[in-house]
C-alpha cells in the first residue's frame, strides 16, 4: 500500500492523505466514508472527520490504527472494484508525505564505504542529529540552494516513518513500531556542517530535504534490510550501495533511539548514506541550480528533484 499527500493542481490550502494506486489517486478519507455508506454504518459516516482525518499529520498522529484503516479502504476497492473514485495523477501534486513530523532524527556515519571516503572512524555507537520541518519539501518540489553555502551535497536514505509510540523498545520488536518506509535525500552544506563541531546548520537549511514520493506500509516492504540504493545526478550514477551494508541496522536504530527519546507516529529516522557524495568526489562535485536529483531505493521508487538557487 503507497500512502501519498497531495493537493489539486493550482489549488491553495492543505494537502490530504491519498493512496497511489496503477489507475490513480484516491483520497483515503472520502473512499473510507464511500466505504462506512456500502457497509450501512451511518453513525460511523458522522464521525469519519475523526475516525480517518484529511491532511497526512493528522492521519499519522492516528499510529498504526489509521494505518489499519487505510488497508481497509484498500481492501474495500479492490473488492468492490470500485473505479468512480479515482482521481487522474496528472490533476494532482505530491506533498511530503508527513508534512510536520515531531521528529526528524537523523543516522550519520552508517555505510562504511561512506566512512571510509569521509576520511572519519567507524562509531562506536549512532551518530544521531537533528533536522527541522522547514527543511522538508515534497518529491514535486525544488531544493532551494541558500546563498549561505557553496558546498552542497546530495545523500540518498531510507526513511523509516514512524507508526505507533515507542519507549525502550527491544531491537527484535522494533519493526512493529513502523508505518513504513520511504526515500529521504539528507542535503547537506558541507562548508557549515564541517565549520563547527556539530553538524545542525549544515543539515537543516529552509526547503532543502525532500522526503518521499510516497511511504510503502510493511504488509508491502517487509524486509528494509535487503533494498538496493541508488543516486543519480543530471542521469550520472554516483551512489550505489544496498541498506544490507547499513553499519547499524533498521531495527537496532529504532531501538537505539527509542531508549534515548520517546518516538511518536509520524517521526521520520533518516538511517544514513552509502559512498559516493559529492564531497569525495577528486575533485569535489557540488550540486548547482539547475542539477537534477534522482534517487531510487528498491520496492518504493524514484525521488526526482531539482536544484534552484535560494531567492533569499
Amino acid at each position: 500500500m503507497k500512502l501519498i499527500s497531495y493537493k489539486y493542481k493550482g489549488v491553495i490550502g492543505s494537502y490530504r492523505t491519498g493512496l497511489l494506486y496503477e489507475e490513480g489517486v484516491i483520497d483515503l478519507q472520502e473512499s473510507y466514508r464511500s466505504m462506512l455508506l456500502h457497509e450501512e454504518e451511518k453513525e460511523l459516516v458522522n464521525i469519519v472527520d475523526t475516525l480517518l482525518p484529511h491532511t497526512p499529520d493528522d492521519f499519522f498522529k492516528l499510529g498504526l490504527i489509521g494505518i489499519h484503516r487505510a488497508k481497509e479502504v484498500d481492501m474495500y476497492m479492490k473488492d468492490q472494484h470500485i473505479t468512480n473514485l479515482f482521481i487522474s495523477r496528472k490533476d494532482i501534486r505530491l506533498g511530503a508525505p508527513v508534512p510536520n513530523p515531531s521528529k526528524i532524527i537523523c543516522v550519520g556515519k552508517n555505510y562504511k564505504d561512506h566512512v571510509a571516503e569521509m576520511k572519519s572512524d567507524i562509531p562506536e555507537y549512532p551518530v544521531l542529529f537533528a533536522k527541522f520541518n522547514n527543511a522538508l519539501i515534497g518529491p514535486e518540489d525544488d531544493i532551494e540552494k541558500s546563498s549561505m553555502t557553496n558546498k552542497l551535497d546530495y545523500e540518498v536514505e531510507l526513511a523509516i516513518i514512524i507508526g505507533k509510540e515507542a519507549t525502550s523498545i527491544n531491537e527484535d520488536e522494533a519493526l512493529d513500531y513502523v508505518a513504513g518506509y520511504t526515500i529521504g535525500n539528507d542535503v547537506s552544506a558541507r562548508d557549515l556542517q564541517k565549520r563547527t563541531p556539530q553538524w545542525l546548520q549544515g543539515k537543516s537549511l529552509d526547503r532543502s530535504t525532500p522526503v518521499g514520493p510516497w511511504i510503502v506500509t510493511t504488509d508491502e516492504l517487509t524486509n528494509p534490510s535487503n533494498l538496493n540504493v541508488k543516486t543519480l545526478i543530471n542521469g550520472e550514477v554516483r551512489q550505489s550501495s544496498n541498506t544490507k551494508h547499513l553499519i547499524f541496522s533498521v531495527p537496532f536504530i529504532i531501538s537505539f533511539i527509542s531508549n534515548l527519546i520517546t518516538l511518536e507516529p509520524g517521526d521520520i529516522i533518516l538511517t544514513g548514506t552509502p559512498d559516493g557524495v559529492g564531497m569525495a568526489m577528486n575533485p569535489p562535485c557540488f550540486l548547482q541550480a539547475g542539477d537534477n536529483i534522482s534517487m531510487e531505493i528498491e520496492n518504493i521508487g524514484t525521488l526526482e528533484n531539482t536544484v534552484v538557487n535560494s531567492r533569499k
